[in-house]
């Protein structure tokens, strides 16, 4: 091993320490109303009265399937999603969101939105643009190494 190495001298470090802090904040902010980070990418989706199949969701979260029938199945005993018949395929169905979940989306996004100004608190909107610019870049330099494909369904322009 290399003895020069600092993990603390490298931005993988921090986009992971980052990224755990965030879905720790949300899930404690986000519980009261009933939703969980997990199922953010379900939650965008689906929030403007979209049907999609549980292989489409997959693909677009981009987690295997047996994940996102975990996800969906608890999402239906929570009473935030129903499937429906999906009329191309008899043997599928396809999943919305139900009216209660979309109900609690705008308090769910206030959430979101609370915590992403906190998280930049000391930065200008000219920092925050890099930023966002900057990770942009990064992220699609980690997609284009994990050799995938952009999402199926395209995301919407803000989170649910």
């Amino acid at each position: 091993m290399d003895a020069e190495w600092n993990p603390m001298r490298t931005p993988g470090h921090y986009f992971s320490r980052i990224a755990r802090a965030f879905a720790r904040i949300g899930d404690a902010r986000l519980r009261p109303l009933g939703f969980a980070t997990a199922q953010l990418p379900v939650l965008t989706a689906l929030k403007d009265g979209a049907r999609l199949s549980q292989t489409e969701l997959a693909r677009w979260a981009r987690v295997e399937q047996p994940t996102m029938a975990q996800l969906l199945a608890r999402m239906q005993r929570d009473g935030l999603i129903r499937r429906e018949p999906d009329p191309r395929d008899g043997r599928s169905s396809l999943v919305a969101l139900t009216d209660e979940a979309r109900a609690r989306l705008p308090a769910g996004r206030a959430v979101l939105e609370a915590g992403n100004r906190e998280a930049m608190r000391g930065l200008s909107e000219a920092e925050v643009a890099t930023l966002l610019d900057l990770l942009q870049r990064v992220l699609a330099n980690a997609e284009e190494m994990e050799g995938r494909e952009p999402p199926a369904v395209s995301p919407p322009a803000a989170l649910p």
